[in-house]
């Protein structure tokens, strides 16, 4: 990898990875209510999720499942069901009484259950890995050696962009009283209802 790779490729990855999507919002939120670990670990769960769908692409699979009308219409129904369901839960979570949370859904491998659900539940994210790793990949080189280094940078991006998030809501939930934590319990809620709405109603691929 050479210094003028990596000034293209980190910027544009870490932009994919920092959008503010489900996953993301999801671990502001879990922060903003249980503090920067649980949420960061919680955040790890869709790390197993991306790391299958990188090595689908370098097996070639992924452009296949990606033209799969059936294929992609099932995995794109499941996981919108489920963003609705994480949605209206987290929308009908009662006020937070104080800091934390000791339910079973705040346990880290509950939050990381769920986050893998939503990542691997987003079949546009095989189409995504599909149309952006070979733009920096060298087809006159071995391609395997250089998808394991591209999905090594990007699942080490990805832990930066959870340990963002996970960051920023814990510095904002410091500031917020249980009125404001379940306001912004609702507000992220109604955006993963609305997104898996809208990953449902989307007709285009």
């Amino acid at each position: 990898m050479t210094p003028g790779f990596l000034a293209l490729f980190l910027p544009a990855c870490f932009a994919l990875n920092a959008a503010p999507g489900p996953n993301n919002l999801l671990a502001f939120a879990n922060a903003s209510r249980l503090g920067f670990w649980p949420a960061l670990l919680g955040g790890m769960g869709r790390l197993p999720a991306f790391t299958a769908m990188i090595a689908l692409v370098a097996l070639g699979l992924g452009a296949l499942l990606a033209a799969s009308e059936t294929a992609f219409t099932a995995v794109k129904y499941a996981g919108a069901a489920y963003l609705v369901y994480v949605g209206w839960k987290l929308w009908r979570a009662p006020a937070p009484a104080g800091a934390g949370d000791t339910g079973h859904e705040a346990r880290p491998f509950a939050l990381a259950r769920r986050d893998f659900l939503i990542a691997i539940g987003n079949p546009k994210a095989i189409a995504i890995f599909t149309a952006f790793f070979p733009q920096f990949v060298d087809f006159t080189q071995p391609v395997g050696a250089q998808f394991l280094v591209l999905g090594a940078l990007f699942l080490a991006l990805e832990l930066g962009a959870v340990a963002l998030y996970a960051g920023m809501g814990r510095l904002t939930g410091g500031f917020l009283t249980p009125l404001r934590l379940h306001r912004l319990n609702r507000g992220v809620g109604g955006f993963l209802i609305f997104s898996g709405l809208a990953m449902a109603l989307d007709r285009g691929r």
